[in-house]
């Protein structure tokens, strides 16, 4: 066979095939259209239409005092249907409503808006009966109400669904009004249902009943509801009412931060307690996510990586074991020697040395080797007994909060195998334990509350708008961890760290502090370190105790790395200002009766003068014509003026005058006035009388110094 031949045969064959396929491809197309074309039509609606799950509204979160924490906002995604509009109502806001998109989206030009929706038209205007629309979903930007309440003013938006064929569809996002403020503690939920916090812990409670309808795909993967018998409505959930108060969660959180970014700390973290109901007011927890910046990104307060060796605000639970059980007292003495005791192997040390010291000192100055020597001493055969103390303080076991994921304490006992000879010893200053913040301050709140151990709640309430559906209190735990005589005791040990040992330097309100500083060495790989875990645990005002209040700060670096000066100075600024809001807490002046006696009035504007004594009832008079100054001449039952006024162009007599008054006088004389002191003018460098000569310097001292 020839070439060419060859080259035709081939042509031919491939000439058949391709004519073979195409009739194949024909064939199977009407098939697909005219033979099985209602089947597949029916599998299509089925896939654009589905009943879908439509979500509850989420219940809201409240502070304690009835502000909004967290709640649920609606949020729209614009879409379509371009032919449910009439052509003249197309035609005339077509380009307004594109360039209005535009603008708002930012996304697109309004031409290609413009194109998107003519090429959505024409194609469901060829859709036959039966068949699906496609709806144009504008942009995946959500809309908040503000911007929808707009759009619907908009060119054929502004026509409604049924005429403009304009779609919103809802989708609420959970909004916190005081944005970062307590956002650990009420949380977050994501849409594998995991979660922290609040959200989560009463996730059933806020999430109420879901409901469902049919929906409709939309182009672009959005659902669009249509109407349906078989429709269940949402019930919305239950809000909760939380104890949290916003002014002190807010001082609690800016104190802290505060701290951290000074010391350059890991984390940290703050609660305050109300004494008698056991409510948490603040529960701040903030943990390095940069250098210098800090975020909300664990609970340290209540969960286990919070959980370490407590330090020495454990020495209270040992100090109260000490007096419940024996009889040491707070004035024995005990010799703590140069600062450093062996035990076994292993050598226990104090911060310095402290020599003989008494017990009351002992704690004042939280003398390690003073604590392990007593506990030893004392519970060394019988180490049970101790634990059985720490028990009774709700110290061993979890507390039952109210939030999920709390820590549960890990306390050795003599059943455990690790347990050794130096077990109690160590554990008696904080070691040898790992108790969360929350715990330690459970224990510190039962001392303040009289002996009575509460559970801490963190939720006062469930609700719906007019319905209280579930109320919650601190359950006592324990009536009475230790007699009143023992509590009395500890509260002035308590009050004496602050007054005159470890936290001296927060000493010095206008209330008393009792409290406790810690300072932990951090181990690593079997290995005490050089980095600490300090804290301050304590409550306020020592003698009526209204709130208790622990800070924690992991980490700190610098040369500041004890309790007292790195957690202790956070817990009296947190303390400062809750005083300040509180005005319950202040002290009562004392009932003044008739006055018995003259008021300190001596020398000054003698108008001022006769004011403030004629309205405490003072009987006054002048002596002859008086001028603007005068000075107070006291008799047995009445105050006469003499002349202060002074000749013009001499140095004036302001002895017994106060230091504006003074400087009103002497500067009007032309000369330049130095003073030292605060009060009343007690002494003055230029004779009275004496030539005032111009810008010359008198020195004048008041009453106390600076």
């Amino acid at each position: 066979m020839s070439i060419k031949k060859a080259i035709l045969v081939r042509v031919r064959i491939a000439y058949l095939l391709v004519a073979v396929f195409a009739i194949g491809v024909i064939v199977r197309i009407v098939w697909l259209q005219w033979v099985d074309g209602a089947k597949w039509h029916t599998i299509a609606r089925k896939r654009m239409t589905d009943y879908r799950i439509v979500k509850a509204v989420r219940g809201n979160i409240y502070a304690d005092d009835g502000s909004l924490l967290a709640t649920s906002l609606p949020f729209y995604r614009l879409a379509i249907d371009p032919t449910v509009a009439k052509d003249t109502t197309i035609a005339k806001g077509l380009d307004s409503l594109a360039l209005l998109l535009s603008n708002y989206f930012g996304d697109r030009t309004p031409d290609e808006y413009r194109r998107r929706i003519k090429d959505i038209r024409k194609f469901n205007e060829r859709v036959k009966d039966g068949d699906q629309k496609q709806y144009l979903v504008m942009n995946q930007k959500l809309i908040d109400y503000q911007g929808k309440k707009m759009m619907e003013k908009w060119p054929i938006f502004r026509y409604g669904r049924n005429k403009g064929g304009v779609i919103f569809e809802r989708l609420d996002r959970r909004y916190r009004p005081f944005k970062f403020l307590a956002q650990r503690t009420i949380g977050f939920l994501n849409d594998k249902k995991q979660g922290a916090g609040l959200e989560f812990s009463y996730n059933k409670q806020l999430a109420g009943q879901n409901g469902r309808a049919l929906f409709q795909r939309m182009s672009g993967g959005a659902w669009k509801p249509i109407g349906d018998a078989d429709e269940v409505d949402p019930e919305q959930g239950f809000d909760i009412q939380t104890t949290i108060n916003i002014n002190v969660q807010d001082v609690a959180e800016t104190s802290l931060l505060r701290a951290l970014q000074k010391h350059r700390a890991n984390y940290g973290c703050v609660m305050v307690m109300e004494v008698a109901t056991g409510e948490i007011k603040a529960i701040a927890n903030l943990g390095k996510i940069g250098e210098g910046v800090y975020g909300e990104n664990y609970n340290y307060a209540v969960g286990p990586q919070g959980r370490t060796n407590p330090g020495s605000t454990f020495k209270l639970a040992s100090m109260i074991a000490l007096l419940e059980e024996t009889r040491v007292s707070p004035t024995d003495s005990i010799e703590t020697g140069n600062g450093e005791y062996k035990f076994y192997d292993r050598v226990m040390r104090d911060a310095k040395a402290h020599g003989k010291v008494t017990v009351q000192e002992a704690f004042e100055v939280s003398s390690n080797i003073a604590f392990v020597k007593l506990v030893h001493q004392n519970f060394g055969n019988k180490p049970d007994r101790f634990i059985h103390y720490l028990e009774s303080f709700g110290l061993t076991r979890p507390l039952g909060f109210q939030m999920m994921g709390e820590a549960v304490p890990l306390i050795r006992t003599p059943k455990n195998p690790t347990w050794s000879g130096l077990s109690l010893p160590w554990m008696a200053v904080g070691y040898e334990n790992e108790i969360s913040p929350l715990q330690i301050l459970t224990f510190y709140n039962a001392v303040a509350n009289h002996g009575k151990l509460i559970q801490p709640i963190i939720v006062r309430q469930i609700r719906t708008a007019d319905e209280t559906l579930e109320a919650y209190q601190g359950r006592v735990m324990n009536e009475k961890i230790c007699s009143d005589a023992t509590l009395e005791k500890v509260t002035r040990m308590l009050e004496g760290v602050v007054e005159r040992g470890t936290a001296k330097n927060i000493a010095g309100s206008a209330y008393k502090i009792a409290g406790k500083t810690g300072t932990t060495q951090k181990l690593r790989n079997g290995r005490y370190t050089k980095s600490y875990y300090t804290s301050f645990a304590g409550f306020f005002p020592a003698h009526r105790p209204k709130y208790s209040c622990i800070v924690v700060i992991d980490g700190p670096q610098g040369f500041e790395q004890y309790g007292s000066d790195v957690a202790a100075p956070v817990f009296k600024e947190v303390a400062d200002k809750i005083y300040a809001l509180d005005v319950e807490m202040h002290k009562m002046m004392p009932e003044r009766g008739k006055v018995s006696g003259f008021p300190v009035v001596r020398a000054g504007n003698l108008d001022d003068m006769q004011y403030l004594c004629n309205e405490i009832g003072i009987s006054n008079h002048a002596d002859g014509n008086l001028q603007e100054w005068a000075v107070a001449v006291a008799g047995s039952k009445s105050i006469s003026w003499a002349s202060r006024q002074g000749k013009p162009g001499k140095v004036p007599d302001v002895t017994g005058m106060t230091l504006r008054d003074a400087l009103y006088i002497l500067e009007n004389r032309g000369l330049r006035v130095r003073y030292s002191g605060r009060g009343r003018v007690v002494n003055q460098s230029q004779s009275p009388g004496s030539l005032a000569l111009k810008n010359s310097t008198i020195t004048i001292q008041l009453e106390e110094p600076m």
